[in-house]
Protein backbone atom coordinates (compact mmCIF):
# COMPACT_ATOMS: atom_id res chain seq x y z
CA UNK A 1 0.00 0.00 0.00
CA UNK A 2 1.31 3.43 -0.92
CA UNK A 3 1.32 5.77 2.07
CA UNK A 4 1.95 9.46 2.43
CA UNK A 5 5.42 8.88 3.87
CA UNK A 6 6.44 7.04 0.70
CA UNK A 7 5.49 10.03 -1.42
CA UNK A 8 7.27 12.41 0.94
CA UNK A 9 10.45 10.33 0.75
CA UNK A 10 10.47 10.17 -3.05
CA UNK A 11 9.77 13.90 -3.28
CA UNK A 12 12.42 14.81 -0.68
CA UNK A 13 15.16 12.71 -2.32
CA UNK A 14 14.40 14.30 -5.68
CA UNK A 15 14.34 17.82 -4.20
CA UNK A 16 17.41 17.57 -1.96
CA UNK A 17 19.52 15.27 -4.12
CA UNK A 18 20.45 12.45 -1.75
CA UNK A 19 19.15 10.05 0.88
CA UNK A 20 21.24 11.82 3.51
CA UNK A 21 19.81 15.27 2.78
CA UNK A 22 16.28 13.89 2.46
CA UNK A 23 16.57 12.06 5.80
CA UNK A 24 17.72 15.28 7.47
CA UNK A 25 14.80 17.22 6.00
CA UNK A 26 12.30 14.55 7.10
CA UNK A 27 13.90 14.26 10.57
CA UNK A 28 14.59 10.52 10.27
CA UNK A 29 17.73 8.43 10.00
CA UNK A 30 19.04 7.46 6.59
CA UNK A 31 18.64 3.77 7.48
CA UNK A 32 15.00 4.33 8.46
CA UNK A 33 14.37 6.12 5.17
CA UNK A 34 16.02 3.31 3.19
CA UNK A 35 13.98 0.72 5.08
CA UNK A 36 10.76 2.58 4.27
CA UNK A 37 11.47 2.52 0.54
CA UNK A 38 12.67 -1.12 0.55
CA UNK A 39 9.42 -2.13 2.24
CA UNK A 40 7.43 -0.24 -0.42
CA UNK A 41 9.44 -1.86 -3.22
CA UNK A 42 8.84 -5.32 -1.71
CA UNK A 43 5.10 -4.67 -1.42
CA UNK A 44 4.80 -3.35 -4.97
CA UNK A 45 7.25 -5.76 -6.55
CA UNK A 46 9.17 -3.00 -8.34
CA UNK A 47 12.20 -0.79 -7.70
CA UNK A 48 11.98 2.96 -7.14
CA UNK A 49 15.64 3.94 -7.52
CA UNK A 50 18.74 2.59 -9.19
CA UNK A 51 22.13 3.41 -7.68
CA UNK A 52 24.69 4.97 -10.01
CA UNK A 53 27.82 5.43 -7.93
CA UNK A 54 26.86 7.74 -5.09
CA UNK A 55 23.78 9.06 -6.83
CA UNK A 56 20.27 7.68 -7.26
CA UNK A 57 18.29 7.55 -10.47
CA UNK A 58 14.55 7.12 -10.43
CA UNK A 59 13.17 4.16 -12.33
CA UNK A 60 10.00 4.41 -14.40
CA UNK A 61 8.04 3.43 -11.28
CA UNK A 62 9.94 6.03 -9.27
CA UNK A 63 9.19 8.80 -11.76
CA UNK A 64 5.51 7.85 -11.65
CA UNK A 65 5.53 8.04 -7.84
CA UNK A 66 7.28 11.42 -8.01
CA UNK A 67 4.58 12.82 -10.30
CA UNK A 68 1.91 11.51 -7.93
CA UNK A 69 3.76 13.04 -4.97
CA UNK A 70 3.88 16.47 -6.62
CA UNK A 71 0.12 16.41 -7.08
CA UNK A 72 -1.04 14.67 -3.92
CA UNK A 73 1.22 16.13 -1.21
CA UNK A 74 -0.12 19.70 -1.68
CA UNK A 75 -3.63 18.28 -1.15
CA UNK A 76 -2.59 16.77 2.18
CA UNK A 77 -0.84 19.98 3.24
CA UNK A 78 -3.82 22.10 2.24
CA UNK A 79 -6.26 19.83 4.07
CA UNK A 80 -4.19 19.85 7.26
CA UNK A 81 -3.79 23.62 7.16
CA UNK A 82 -7.50 24.19 6.58
CA UNK A 83 -8.51 21.81 9.39
CA UNK A 84 -6.03 23.48 11.72
CA UNK A 85 -7.43 26.91 10.87
CA UNK A 86 -10.99 25.70 11.46
CA UNK A 87 -10.02 24.21 14.82
CA UNK A 88 -8.29 27.41 15.92
CA UNK A 89 -10.88 29.78 14.46
CA UNK A 90 -8.37 31.25 11.99
CA UNK A 91 -8.90 32.43 8.42
CA UNK A 92 -5.59 31.41 6.84
CA UNK A 93 -3.90 32.50 3.62
CA UNK A 94 -5.35 33.41 0.24
CA UNK A 95 -2.90 32.03 -2.33
CA UNK A 96 -3.19 33.87 -5.64
CA UNK A 97 -1.68 32.55 -8.87
CA UNK A 98 -0.84 34.98 -11.67
CA UNK A 99 -1.03 34.19 -15.38
CA UNK A 100 -1.19 37.90 -16.24
CA UNK A 101 2.22 39.50 -15.75
CA UNK A 102 1.12 43.12 -16.27
CA UNK A 103 -1.71 42.71 -13.75
CA UNK A 104 0.53 43.04 -10.70
CA UNK A 105 -0.08 46.79 -10.45
CA UNK A 106 -3.84 46.17 -10.54
CA UNK A 107 -3.54 43.33 -8.02
CA UNK A 108 -1.60 45.46 -5.54
CA UNK A 109 -4.38 48.05 -5.51
CA UNK A 110 -6.94 45.33 -4.80
CA UNK A 111 -4.83 43.55 -2.17
CA UNK A 112 -4.32 46.67 -0.06
CA UNK A 113 -8.02 47.27 0.82
CA UNK A 114 -8.58 43.51 1.08
CA UNK A 115 -5.90 43.15 3.76
CA UNK A 116 -7.45 46.10 5.59
CA UNK A 117 -10.89 44.49 5.52
CA UNK A 118 -9.64 41.00 6.45
CA UNK A 119 -6.88 41.44 9.07
CA UNK A 120 -6.77 37.70 9.84
CA UNK A 121 -6.14 36.67 6.21
CA UNK A 122 -2.68 36.75 4.61
CA UNK A 123 -2.06 36.95 0.85
CA UNK A 124 0.58 34.99 -1.04
CA UNK A 125 1.18 35.52 -4.78
CA UNK A 126 2.66 32.81 -7.02
CA UNK A 127 3.64 33.11 -10.65
CA UNK A 128 5.41 29.84 -11.47
CA UNK A 129 3.52 26.57 -11.18
CA UNK A 130 4.53 22.93 -11.44
CA UNK A 131 1.64 22.09 -13.78
CA UNK A 132 0.45 25.49 -15.03
CA UNK A 133 -2.15 27.79 -13.51
CA UNK A 134 -5.15 25.51 -13.94
CA UNK A 135 -3.16 22.54 -12.66
CA UNK A 136 -2.07 24.56 -9.63
CA UNK A 137 -5.70 25.44 -8.91
CA UNK A 138 -6.89 21.85 -9.25
CA UNK A 139 -4.00 20.57 -7.13
CA UNK A 140 -4.63 23.09 -4.32
CA UNK A 141 -1.29 24.82 -4.89
CA UNK A 142 -3.24 28.09 -5.18
CA UNK A 143 -6.77 29.20 -4.24
CA UNK A 144 -7.42 31.78 -6.95
CA UNK A 145 -6.03 32.21 -10.47
CA UNK A 146 -5.75 35.58 -12.25
CA UNK A 147 -5.77 34.88 -15.99
CA UNK A 148 -6.78 36.46 -19.32
CA UNK A 149 -7.31 32.98 -20.80
CA UNK A 150 -9.77 30.88 -18.77
CA UNK A 151 -9.64 27.14 -19.33
CA UNK A 152 -13.08 25.79 -18.52
CA UNK A 153 -12.79 22.44 -16.80
CA UNK A 154 -15.07 20.43 -14.52
CA UNK A 155 -14.69 21.60 -10.92
CA UNK A 156 -13.49 25.11 -11.81
CA UNK A 157 -15.32 28.42 -12.09
CA UNK A 158 -14.11 31.63 -13.78
CA UNK A 159 -15.49 35.07 -12.96
CA UNK A 160 -14.77 38.00 -15.35
CA UNK A 161 -13.65 41.06 -13.38
CA UNK A 162 -12.77 43.65 -16.01
CA UNK A 163 -12.38 44.28 -19.74
CA UNK A 164 -9.34 45.84 -21.35
CA UNK A 165 -7.76 46.46 -24.73
CA UNK A 166 -4.34 45.16 -25.72
CA UNK A 167 -2.36 47.95 -27.43
CA UNK A 168 1.03 48.58 -28.94
CA UNK A 169 3.50 50.69 -26.92
CA UNK A 170 6.21 52.53 -28.87
CA UNK A 171 8.74 55.30 -28.11
CA UNK A 172 7.56 58.84 -28.85
CA UNK A 173 10.06 59.09 -31.71
CA UNK A 174 8.75 55.96 -33.45
CA UNK A 175 7.43 56.17 -37.02
CA UNK A 176 4.13 54.56 -35.92
CA UNK A 177 3.25 57.37 -33.52
CA UNK A 178 0.17 59.23 -34.71
CA UNK A 179 -1.27 56.28 -36.63
CA UNK A 180 -4.88 55.44 -35.76
CA UNK A 181 -3.93 51.77 -35.80
CA UNK A 182 -1.20 49.43 -37.05
CA UNK A 183 -1.35 46.35 -39.25
CA UNK A 184 0.64 43.13 -38.59
CA UNK A 185 2.94 43.94 -41.53
CA UNK A 186 4.04 47.13 -39.74
CA UNK A 187 5.76 44.96 -37.10
CA UNK A 188 7.74 42.72 -39.44
CA UNK A 189 10.90 44.84 -39.14
CA UNK A 190 10.48 45.56 -35.42
CA UNK A 191 12.08 44.25 -32.23
CA UNK A 192 9.21 42.95 -30.10
CA UNK A 193 9.63 42.93 -26.33
CA UNK A 194 7.37 40.67 -24.26
CA UNK A 195 7.25 38.91 -20.93
CA UNK A 196 8.95 35.48 -20.90
CA UNK A 197 5.79 33.62 -21.90
CA UNK A 198 5.35 31.06 -24.68
CA UNK A 199 4.28 32.76 -27.91
CA UNK A 200 1.13 30.63 -28.06
CA UNK A 201 0.04 32.38 -24.84
CA UNK A 202 0.77 35.91 -26.10
CA UNK A 203 -2.12 37.81 -27.71
CA UNK A 204 0.19 39.88 -29.89
CA UNK A 205 1.12 36.63 -31.63
CA UNK A 206 -2.09 34.56 -31.44
CA UNK A 207 -4.54 37.35 -32.30
CA UNK A 208 -2.45 39.67 -34.43
CA UNK A 209 0.82 38.46 -35.99
CA UNK A 210 0.51 34.69 -36.42
CA UNK A 211 -2.85 34.68 -38.29
CA UNK A 212 -1.24 36.92 -40.92
CA UNK A 213 1.99 34.92 -41.07
CA UNK A 214 4.07 37.81 -39.73
CA UNK A 215 7.14 37.29 -37.55
CA UNK A 216 8.90 40.30 -35.96
CA UNK A 217 12.55 40.94 -36.77
CA UNK A 218 13.58 39.95 -33.23
CA UNK A 219 11.70 38.76 -30.16
CA UNK A 220 13.22 39.57 -26.78
CA UNK A 221 11.84 39.09 -23.27
CA UNK A 222 11.91 40.87 -19.93
CA UNK A 223 10.43 39.67 -16.63
CA UNK A 224 9.58 43.12 -15.23
CA UNK A 225 7.20 45.73 -16.62
CA UNK A 226 9.44 48.62 -15.60
CA UNK A 227 12.52 47.32 -17.42
CA UNK A 228 10.50 46.31 -20.46
CA UNK A 229 9.06 49.81 -20.83
CA UNK A 230 12.39 51.49 -20.12
CA UNK A 231 13.74 49.49 -23.07
CA UNK A 232 10.85 50.67 -25.25
CA UNK A 233 11.35 54.31 -24.18
CA UNK A 234 15.03 54.07 -25.14
CA UNK A 235 14.17 52.83 -28.63
CA UNK A 236 15.24 49.22 -28.05
CA UNK A 237 11.92 47.78 -29.24
CA UNK A 238 8.13 47.90 -28.99
CA UNK A 239 5.71 46.03 -26.72
CA UNK A 240 2.05 45.02 -26.38
CA UNK A 241 0.36 45.74 -23.05
CA UNK A 242 -3.10 46.45 -21.62
CA UNK A 243 -4.16 50.00 -22.46
CA UNK A 244 -4.75 50.93 -18.79
CA UNK A 245 -1.19 49.98 -17.90
CA UNK A 246 0.38 51.47 -21.03
CA UNK A 247 -1.34 54.84 -20.57
CA UNK A 248 -0.27 54.94 -16.93
CA UNK A 249 3.38 54.60 -17.99
CA UNK A 250 2.94 57.15 -20.77
CA UNK A 251 2.68 59.77 -18.00
CA UNK A 252 6.09 58.72 -16.67
CA UNK A 253 8.10 57.83 -19.78
CA UNK A 254 8.35 59.14 -23.40
CA UNK A 255 5.96 56.52 -24.77
CA UNK A 256 2.94 56.45 -27.07
CA UNK A 257 0.07 54.00 -27.54
CA UNK A 258 -1.25 52.72 -30.89
CA UNK A 259 -4.23 50.42 -31.49
CA UNK A 260 -3.51 46.91 -32.79
CA UNK A 261 -5.64 46.57 -35.92
CA UNK A 262 -8.66 48.62 -36.92
CA UNK A 263 -10.94 46.89 -34.40
CA UNK A 264 -8.32 46.51 -31.66
CA UNK A 265 -7.73 43.45 -29.46
CA UNK A 266 -10.32 43.15 -26.69
CA UNK A 267 -9.57 41.00 -23.64
CA UNK A 268 -10.94 40.21 -20.18
CA UNK A 269 -9.32 39.32 -16.89
CA UNK A 270 -10.87 36.39 -15.05
CA UNK A 271 -10.53 35.05 -11.51
CA UNK A 272 -10.57 31.26 -11.42
CA UNK A 273 -11.61 29.28 -8.33
CA UNK A 274 -12.53 25.72 -7.38
CA UNK A 275 -16.28 25.12 -7.23
CA UNK A 276 -15.91 23.45 -3.84
CA UNK A 277 -14.55 26.67 -2.34
CA UNK A 278 -17.58 28.82 -3.11
CA UNK A 279 -18.49 29.04 0.59
CA UNK A 280 -15.18 30.57 1.70
CA UNK A 281 -16.10 34.08 2.85
CA UNK A 282 -12.78 35.82 2.32
CA UNK A 283 -12.34 34.29 -1.14
CA UNK A 284 -15.76 35.60 -2.22
CA UNK A 285 -14.96 38.95 -0.63
CA UNK A 286 -11.77 39.23 -2.69
CA UNK A 287 -13.64 38.46 -5.92
CA UNK A 288 -16.32 41.04 -5.08
CA UNK A 289 -13.67 43.64 -4.27
CA UNK A 290 -11.73 42.90 -7.48
CA UNK A 291 -14.91 43.23 -9.55
CA UNK A 292 -15.74 46.57 -7.93
CA UNK A 293 -12.46 48.05 -9.19
CA UNK A 294 -13.52 47.66 -12.82
CA UNK A 295 -14.75 51.24 -13.11
CA UNK A 296 -12.29 52.75 -10.63
CA UNK A 297 -10.28 55.66 -11.94
CA UNK A 298 -7.64 54.87 -9.36
CA UNK A 299 -6.51 51.75 -11.20
CA UNK A 300 -6.89 53.33 -14.67
CA UNK A 301 -9.10 50.59 -16.08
Amino acid sequence: MIERIHLRVVHAVEEYGSLTAAAKELCVTQSALSHTIRKLEDNLGTTVWLREGRSLRLTQSGRYLLNIAKRVLPLFDHAEEKLKQIAQGERGTLRIGMECSPCYQWLLKVVSPFLGAWPDVDVDVKQKFQFGGVGALLDYEIDLLVTPDPFYKSGLSFTPVFDYEQVLVVPLSHRLVGRSYVEPEDLRDQVLLTYPVATDRLDIFTQFLTPEGVVPKYHKTSETTEILLQMVACGRGIAALPRWLAEEYCTKLPLAVVRLGKEGISKQIYLGTREGDDDIEYLNAFIDLASSYEASEEVHI
